[in-house]
C-alpha cells in the first residue's frame, strides 16, 4: 500500500531534514502556542513568529492569545496548547498540583510589567505615592482598586509583593482587568484607580491624558533594591508529557525561542516593533516602541536560568498567595534544551 503525503507535509519534512532534525511528523502536526495578552512583555514569542524562526525550525505553528496568564496555564494544562509563555509561577503551579510541567527558557532578568499608573484625576488631588493611595478611599468609602491583567498572574504576583514590602498589600483591592483594551478602558472609565502593567500602556494612557505614573517597579535599580538581583520572571514552558512524547519538537521550539532572544538583544526597538506589530495593535507605535525599549533592557539573550536566580524568586513564588508547593529547581527546569540551543546558535 502506498501512502501519499500532502504537499505541505512533504515540504515540512524536507525542511526538517535539511535543518538536521530527526523529528518525524506527528499525527497532530499543527503546533499551538499561547501567550497571555498582546503586550510587548511577550515580544520574544512574537519575534519568533514574526521573524519566521519557528518556521525555520520545521514547526507549523498557530499562535494565539489566551486572555491572561492564568488562562494560558489552563490551556496548556488541558493539552489544547503545546507551549505557553508566562510567569514562572504557572509551570510551578501545574507541577505542584500534579500536572508536571517543564520550564524551557528564561526570557528576562526582572519584571518589566510593574508600572503603577494612577488615574489623572486622582493625581491632581495630590496623590503621588502608593502610601497616599492606600490612605485614600473611594466615594463609597471602599479601598482603592488596583487593576492587573489577571489575579494570580505575573503582574499581580509581583505588584502584590511590592505592596507587601511597603506594608500596604491589604490596604487596596485587587481586580483582574483582562486584556490590553479592557485594562485601559477600566482605567479610563474609573472602574479602577490604578493599573499595573508594562510601559507601552503607561505611554498610551499618559499620551491620552487620563493617567500619571505613580510608581515604577520595572526600574532595574528599584527591582534590585527590593528583590536583590536577577529573577527569571517570564519563561517558556510546556507539559512534561510534551517532552516525553516529542523531545525533538521541544528542542526545535527552544531553538526558535533562543534565536528570538538573541535577535531582540541585537536589534533596535524600531526593528522589533516592525516584527511584532500584528500582535500589539492595541497600543500606538510610539507607545509600543517605548515599552519595547524597557523590555529589551531586561532580556536574557541566552535563555539560561541559574539556580541562584531561581532561588531568589522562590520566596515570591512559594507563598500563600500563589498556593504553590515548593518544587525543586531540577524538577522544573529542563535546561538541556536551552543548553543545546546555545551550542547550535552560539553567537
Amino acid at each position: 500500500m502506498v501512502t501519499l503525503l500532502s504537499r505541505r507535509k512533504t515540504i515540512c519534512a524536507m525542511a526538517m531534514a535539511s535543518s538536521g532534525f530527526a523529528r518525524s511528523l506527528r499525527a497532530k502536526d499543527l503546533v499551538r502556542s499561547f501567550y497571555p495578552i498582546g503586550s510587548v512583555t511577550y515580544e520574544a514569542m512574537f519575534v519568533a513568529m514574526g521573524r519566521n524562526f519557528i518556521k525555520d525550525e520545521g514547526i507549523d505553528c498557530k499562535m494565539l492569545p489566551a486572555g491572561d496568564g492564568v488562562k494560558t496555564r489552563e490551556i496548556v494544562a488541558s493539552g489544547q496548547g503545546d507551549f505557553g509563555m508566562g510567569d514562572f509561577v504557572h509551570p510551578l503551579l501545574l507541577t505542584s498540583k500534579g500536572r508536571p510541567a517543564k520550564v524551557l527558557a528564561g526570557v528576562d532578568r526582572f519584571s518589566t510589567s510593574l508600572a503603577f499608573m494612577l488615574r489623572a484625576a486622582l493625581a491632581a488631588t495630590g496623590i503621588d505615592t502608593v502610601q497616599k493611595l492606600a490612605e485614600w478611599k473611594r466615594p463609597n468609602g471602599s479601598k482603592a482598586i488596583i487593576g492587573v491583567s489577571s489575579i494570580g498572574g505575573t503582574t499581580h504576583l509581583w505588584a502584590q509583593y511590592y505592596m507587601e514590602t511597603f506594608g500596604l498589600a491589604n490596604a487596596v483591592t485587587w481586580l483582574g482587568a483582562g486584556n490590553v483594551s479592557t485594562m485601559l478602558g477600566s482605567l479610563r472609565t474609573k472602574q479602577i484607580d490604578v493599573l499595573v502593567s508594562d510601559w507601552a500602556l503607561v505611554q498610551e494612557s499618559i499620551s491620552q491624558g487620563y493617567a500619571k505614573l505613580l510608581f515604577d517597579g520595572s526600574d532595574e535599580k528599584t527591582w534590585n533594591q527590593t528583590i536583590a538581583g536577577r529573577v527569571p520572571v517570564t519563561v517558556h514552558y510546556c507539559l512534561q508529557s510534551t517532552v516525553d512524547r516529542d523531545p525533538a519538537l521541544v528542542q526545535a521550539w527552544t531553538n526558535a525561542m533562543l534565536r528570538a532572544l538573541q535577535w531582540i538583544h541585537a536589534n533596535s526597538a524600531e526593528d522589533i516593533f516592525d516584527a511584532i506589530e500584528p500582535f500589539v495593535g492595541s497600543t500606538s507605535r510610539d507607545a509600543s516602541i517605548f515599552g519595547i525599549k524597557i523590555v529589551k533592557a531586561a532580556v536574557n539573550p541566552t535563555g539560561v536560568i541559574d539556580k541562584a536566580d531561581f532561588d531568589r524568586g522562590s520566596h515570591v513564588w512559594f507563598n500563600s498567595l500563589t498556593g504553590v508547593k515548593p518544587v525543586a529547581f531540577d524538577d522544573i527546569y529542563a535546561g538541556d534544551f536551552i543548553g543545546k540551543a546555545n551550542e547550535k546558535y552560539h553567537v
